[in-house]
């Protein structure tokens, strides 16, 4: 099944995108859950999630990183929360692997879900 993220990769709904390369499309999240609230989604449906890509291709996972970390220092002071949630129970809604970039303000014990 294609995910959300898929279509939105392959423009058949839109995002607000922040940045693209070869592997990587990252976008704004449509409910934020922090003044900036960032998704970072490889262009591949082959990991449902952060461990199947970290076994899988983790020079990925760290372009991954790279490219949140990039992204705080464009959309806000450089610091950031990076969230990979993994599983149903622990807020999972999309099985394709993403992580949000949460920066601006944020309060200790907020977490993004997705």
């Amino acid at each position: 099944m294609t995910s959300i993220f898929s279509r939105i990769i392959a423009r058949e709904i839109p995002a607000d995108i922040v940045f693209e390369s070869d592997r990587i499309i990252a976008f704004r999240d449509i409910a934020p859950q922090a003044p900036v609230h960032l998704l970072v989604v490889p262009k591949t449906e082959s990991y449902a999630n952060v461990v199947e890509l970290a076994a899988g291709d983790p020079a990925l996972m760290a372009e991954m990183v790279h490219t949140a970390h990039a992204l705080a220092a464009e959309h806000a002071n450089g610091d950031f929360r990076l969230i990979f949630n993994t599983g149903e129970e622990a807020g999972q809604t999309v099985f394709h692997v993403h992580a949000h970039v949460l920066a601006g303000g944020l309060a200790e014990g907020s977490l993004g879900r997705g």
